[in-house]
């Protein structure tokens, strides 16, 4: 479900980039939201499945499995270094996650386009990262705190 929604809100909240072939969207609050409040493992698919399905549905068809493995590593490493933590630990995992993001898709966009797009697509994935990050952390503590009880735990 959560992948869906992800996918769903990404595709709806989205702004084209067109000298890096890529956008600015809310992918990794969903991520991110995935990999804080359940764990790595849950991370890691939301992310991966997420950006592949996005690329997909959007026309970025050449995207799809750098994201797979960019969008899964970010997941995986947002929930190794942020779940179950403290909120301190929880803002750095995030961060960390991000330069992961942002450092796949440098070597994604150098890979397909050449270094001036991976060096161009630097600063529209680190503000994607930034906004992402604040979003999902205004959301993700919260319904940490909330969720056993919704789950019935």
């Amino acid at each position: 479900m959560l992948i869906a929604l992800t996918v769903a809100i990404a595709r709806i909240l989205i702004i084209p980039v067109s000298f890096t072939h890529g956008n600015i969207n809310f992918c990794d609050t969903g991520i991110f939201i995935a990999a804080l409040v359940l764990g790595r493992r849950q991370g890691l698919y939301v992310g991966a499945l997420s950006g592949f399905l996005l690329d997909l549905i959007s026309g970025y068809a050449q995207y799809m499995i750098f994201s797979l493995i960019v969008h899964g590593l970010e997941g995986y490493v947002a929930g190794w270094l942020g779940h179950d933590k403290g909120h301190a630990q929880k803002v750095v995992a995030l961060v960390v996650a991000a330069v992961v993001m942002v450092v796949g898709y440098f070597v994604t966009d150098t890979l397909l386009y050449g270094a001036a797009a991976g060096i161009a697509g630097i600063a529209t994935n680190a503000i994607q990262g930034a906004v992402t990050m604040i979003a999902a952390v205004v959301i993700a503590l919260p319904l940490e705190n909330r969720l056993p009880h919704v789950l019935g735990e």
